[in-house]
């Protein structure tokens, strides 16, 4: 088989290259100026919030320091040395923790529903009204604009110390941040079996019902699931503010200087939000992988 090619004069050749020299010149330049530009107000942004990296390369070593100090026991040998000093209060920290993946599961069930309820109001494709879509979505965007420790705060005044605190300011924010993910993968269905439904004369929620929860109910498990790996370790913040959980008791040992069982702690907070995640994580990918395979 014989392939021709396309022979240019020297002259030709030349101007093409000249062009692509001044192209790639300009990208180079609109580059090197857009790095300028961000190095410069990274910059600003660093003097306007008094971060000095002065200070940061001089107090640094309290930061190893401190590390330091929580790896070591009351008699000054490594905590690894002794376990079961290390983790004298395992039992009380158990219970603490599992209390923390209650308050996680049950807040994060409650802002799935909310969430759930409120997306396809919010989807723009989907939407029954232009004003629904515009109350939710500014009732979703104050949901999760506002931090749940926050939130947390504001219970724990109302009701007291305790997990309620906690379950409260979970499901609210994870009603803002599941609604903006459930509504954006509404909002990106295939809209043809949603015609096809409404083409029978079928009512909204059944359009709902038959076109549109088949193709987005695996995601928004996924993302649930997502959500919860999140909500624990959120949760364990939470207990600064009185929400309950291990928090609490993370919190009563930094304040009074237990150094090996805030490490302790730490550890088993760690361990906890690893294995969530590895769970969650799997039951991701089978559930995006069965989604494939249908």
């Amino acid at each position: 088989m014989t392939i021709s090619l396309s022979s240019y004069p020297p002259q030709q050749i030349a101007a093409l290259e000249a062009a692509y020299d001044a192209i790639v010149a300009r990208k180079r330049v609109r580059f090197i100026a857009g790095l300028i530009v961000f190095v410069v107000l990274l910059t600003i942004a660093g003097l306007g919030a008094e971060v000095a990296p002065k200070t940061f390369v001089e107090k640094i070593g309290n930061f190893v320091g401190y590390f330091d100090r929580i790896l070591n026991l009351d008699t000054g040998k490594r905590v690894w040395t002794d376990p079961a000093e290390w983790f004298w209060g395992w039992q009380k920290w158990l219970k603490l923790l599992a209390e923390t993946l209650l308050l996680s599961y049950v807040g994060t069930g409650i802002g799935a529903i909310g969430a759930f309820c409120l997306n396809f109001f919010a989807a723009a494709n989907v939407s029954p009204h232009p004003l629904a879509r515009f109350v939710v979505r500014r009732f979703l965007e104050f949901c999760r604009t506002v931090p749940g420790i926050v939130f947390a705060l504001i219970f724990v005044i109302a009701f007291g110390l305790g997990p309620m605190a906690g379950v409260l300011a979970i499901a609210i924010h994870s009603v803002g941040a599941l609604g903006k993910l459930y509504s954006e993968q509404v909002e990106n269905i295939d809209m043809k079996p949603l015609e096809g439904v409404r083409s029978t004369g079928a009512s909204w929620m059944s359009s709902m019902r038959f076109a549109v929860l088949p193709q987005v109910m695996p995601g928004f498990v996924s993302y649930s699931l997502l959500r919860f790996e999140i909500n624990v370790r959120e949760a364990s913040v939470m207990g600064f503010v009185g929400a309950g959980g291990i928090g609490q008791e993370l919190v009563v040992a930094v304040r009074k200087f237990f150094y090996s069982d805030v490490s302790a702690i730490l550890l088993m907070i760690i361990i906890t939000i690893f294995i969530i995640d590895v769970c969650t994580g799997w039951l991701r990918g089978h559930l995006f992988g069965a989604g494939r395979r249908s």
